[in-house]
C-alpha cells in the first residue's frame, strides 16, 4: 500500500505527500518511523534555495541513525512538490556547532539546493500529490509573515 504523509499549517492549509519508496527506500523507512506520531515544528523559509520551506525534525523524532541513510534519489534542482531530507553533522556547514535534521518542501519551480558552502545534494523521498497550490501560497507567505507552525504526520 502506498504510504502518505500530511503537512498542515496551523491555519488548516494542508497538503498530502506520497513517499517515493521505490527511489529512496532507506530514507522513506527512517522518516516513516520518525513520523509514527505527528510532529509540529516551526517552518522557516529557505535563504538560498528559493521556493522552499524547511523544518528541523524535533529530538523526539530523531530515533534513527542519520549516518545509516545512504545517498538516494539525490537532487540539487528539485521539482515543485518534492520533499527532501538532509542531515548535517556538527561543525559541517560553516562551523555551526550543532547537528541538523532537516525536512524541506519545495513548493514552486526555480528551486535549487544551494547553501552557504555551495551546491548541496539532498535525498528526495516524497512528493506532494494533493493540495500543492494552497500549500505553496501559505509557504510563500512565510517570506513576509515569518515562521509558521507546521505539523507533519502519517495519513491513516
Amino acid at each position: 500500500m502506498t504510504k502518505q504523509i500530511f503537512l498542515e499549517y496551523e491555519n488548516g492549509t494542508r497538503a498530502i505527500a506520497t513517499l517515493l519508496e521505490d527511489l529512496a527506500p532507506e530514507t522513506c523507512a527512517a522518516l516513516w518511523g520518525a513520523l509514527e506520531k505527528p510532529v509540529t515544528m516551526q517552518a522557516m523559509h529557505a535563504m538560498y534555495a528559493g521556493p522552499e520551506v524547511m523544518v528541523g525534525l524535533p529530538e523526539e523524532a530523531q530515533g534513527f541513525d542519520p549516518e545509516a541513510i545512504p545517498h538516494e534519489n539525490q537532487q540539487v534542482v528539485p521539482a515543485p512538490g518534492d520533499l527532501m531530507w538532509y542531515w548535517q553533522r556538527p561543525m559541517q556547514m560553516g562551523g555551526l556547532p550543532f547537528e541538523w535534521y532537516e525536512i524541506g518542501v519545495f513548493y514552486a519551480g526555480g528551486a535549487r539546493v544551494f547553501g552557504p558552502l555551495g551546491w548541496t545534494p539532498v535525498n528526495i523521498w516524497a512528493r506532494v500529490t494533493e493540495g500543492l497550490e494552497e500549500f505553496a501560497t501559505e509557504s510563500a507567505a512565510i517570506r513576509i509573515d515569518g515562521a509558521k507552525n507546521l505539523t507533519i504526520g502519517r495519513v491513516a
